[in-house]
This record gives C-alpha cells, sequence and structure tokens, in this order.
C-alpha cells in the first residue's frame, strides 16, 4: 500500500510540472529556423527596405533623403510605364481569360475516359515543366517573319501570307499571350480536371435520371460546384500575369521600342540599368499593391470558409 501510494505521489508531481522538451522535440524547430529567419529577412525584410526606398531621391545607390510621393507621381507620368499597364491589362487579361476557357474544355475532354488519357495529360502538361525562357525563345523563332511560320506557310504556296506580329508595336503584345497561354493552359486544365475528379458522382447520377444532358449538367451542376478551383486558377495565372518578366526578355526584350514592356521590365530597367531605383522602387510596390488586391481576397474567403466549417 505505502510503494502505490508513493508512486501516485510521484505521478501527482511529475503531472504538477511542466514536461521537459526533449532534443527530439526541439530539432524540428532547430531545424526549420534558418529557414525561417532567411523568409523573413529576405522575402519580407527586402519588401519592406523596397517600401522605404521608394520614398527617396535613390538614383545609383540607395539613399535616405525622403521626398514623399515624388517617385509615385514620376512613376504616373512616365509614358513607358502607362504603355506597361496597358500592356499588363492586355495581356494579363486575354492570357487568363484564354487560360480558364482553354483549361476547363481539355479537363471536360479528359474526363470523358477517353483512351490514351495519361498520355494527352502528359502532353497538355508538359509545356508548364518549361521555363518561361524556353518558352519565350522557341516562341521568337516561331514568331519570327524571316524563319517561322510566315516563312513556311509562303513556302507551302500561300505567297501573301503575312504574320509579322512581332515587329508590329500595336500587336507585338498580343504574340507574348499566345506564349503564355500555351504553357500555362495544360496547368489549369491539371487544376479543373482534379476538380472534376473530385466532384459527387451520385450528384451526376441523379441529373442524368431526371434526363438532363450531358451539356446541361456540366453548365447547372458540375461546374458551379468548381468554384473553388475557379479562384485558385484565376489567382494563379493573376499572379503569373503581374510578375512576367522572363518571358518578355527572351521573346521580345520589350520592343520594338518598348511596346511590349510590361511592369516586371519596367521595373528592372529604371532600378538596375538606368540608376533610378527610387523610381523602380515605386514600380515594384505598385505590383505588389496589384497582387496584394488579388490575393486579400482569395485568403479572406478561404479563411472565412475553415471557420464555417
Amino acid at each position: 500500500m505505502n510503494k502505490i501510494a508513493a508512486k501516485a505521489g510521484s505521478g501527482a508531481t511529475q503531472a504538477g510540472r511542466p514536461a521537459r522538451l526533449s532534443l527530439a522535440d526541439w530539432m524540428p524547430k532547430i531545424v526549420m529556423a534558418p529557414t525561417a529567419v532567411a523568409a523573413i529577412v529576405c522575402i519580407y525584410g527586402y519588401m519592406i527596405w523596397t517600401a522605404v526606398l521608394s520614398f527617396t531621391n535613390s538614383r545609383m545607390l540607395p539613399t535616405y533623403k525622403f521626398v514623399g510621393f515624388d517617385q509615385y507621381e514620376r512613376l504616373f507620368m512616365n509614358d513607358r510605364w502607362m504603355v506597361a499597364l496597358s500592356n499588363l491589362g492586355v495581356f494579363g487579361g486575354l492570357f487568363i481569360l484564354i487560360c480558364l476557357f482553354l483549361g476547363v474544355m481539355l479537363a471536360i475532354f479528359l474526363d470523358q475516359k477517353i483512351r490514351a488519357e495519361g498520355a494527352i495529360r502528359t502532353i497538355y502538361l508538359y509545356p508548364m515543366a518549361i521555363s518561361f525562357i524556353v518558352t519565350g525563345t522557341a516562341w521568337k523563332w516561331l514568331l519570327n517573319p524571316t524563319n517561322g511560320i510566315e516563312k513556311m506557310m509562303i513556302e507551302f504556296g500561300f505567297e501573301d501570307f503575312r504574320f509579322n506580329w512581332l515587329s508590329d508595336p500595336d500587336m507585338v503584345v498580343y504574340c507574348l499571350v499566345i506564349a503564355a497561354v500555351w504553357q500555362a493552359s495544360g496547368f489549369v486544365m491539371a487544376l479543373f480536371l482534379a476538380g472534376l475528379r473530385g466532384v459527387d458522382g451520385e450528384m451526376i447520377k441523379a441529373a442524368q435520371l431526371d434526363g438532363a444532358s450531358t451539356f446541361t449538367t456540366y453548365r447547372r451542376i458540375i461546374l458551379p460546384s468548381l468554384k473553388p478551383v475557379f479562384f485558385s486558377a484565376l489567382v494563379i495565372l493573376s499572379h503569373i500575369a503581374i510578375k512576367s518578366f522572363d518571358l518578355v526578355a527572351a521573346l521580345t526584350n520589350g520592343g520594338p521600342g518598348y511596346s511590349s514592356d510590361l511592369p516586371a521590365n519596367f521595373m528592372y530597367a529604371h532600378a538596375f540599368t538606368r540608376s533610378q531605383i527610387g523610381l523602380g522602387a515605386a514600380s515594384a510596390m505598385v505590383m505588389l499593391g496589384c497582387v496584394l488586391a488579388i490575393l486579400i481576397p482569395y485568403l479572406y474567403s478561404e479563411l472565412r470558409g475553415e471557420r464555417h466549417e
């Protein structure tokens, strides 16, 4: 009895004390600490530093003479920046809409349990595995009037065929759209295909028993249930459009002139090659604002959905 009482007292004493964490408990925190510190410093720290520089008159090197919103006023009075914003509206709008449309159509096509689905899915997804630099270089060859599609069509006998968008200031931005859609539409297809495979089959069977056609079933039941996938795809594509730099650098280099510039190319040119760090930082903060304007509603909807679960 005394031994049992002693053990009970010892257990009560241990229960009253906070448990000591062993090395095994601390190891995950120790391993993740350098990554967390690097992320905080190299991402959020540099974001804050860029915001500070956007309010200074920094040129070749950073200075800390604050000039208020002068850099932002200069930015929106700069013709090249306004061209870049206009191009972003055209490029981003068409890129997102066409990718969503093609992605949904390809996903529905593959959802019909066709033969060689795995091979076709791999072909559609392959462009996403390569970088925008490679994509831009390949499409630069294809769209080049002297040795690309135009030359091939002329050799086939279509002497009057012309496809010189790459050298046309009014049409060059659509070359960016073509290349970007080719690369990203397969990724959107994969998102929607995963969503389609997760739809409750009982709802589809019930609709078919009610006499609904395949088109009506997709339009009224299946696609409306994929709103989270639509929203996720929209956020991802918007982020790709806003930060697009390497595709422009490889395909058009901003030309002819600066007619195909996007905000990321403007920021790089002014911050690193034109010794206007303050102006480049201001353009970077405008780009960050565009990303946050898309990201915050997405995060809000996700957190709101978790609270209601």
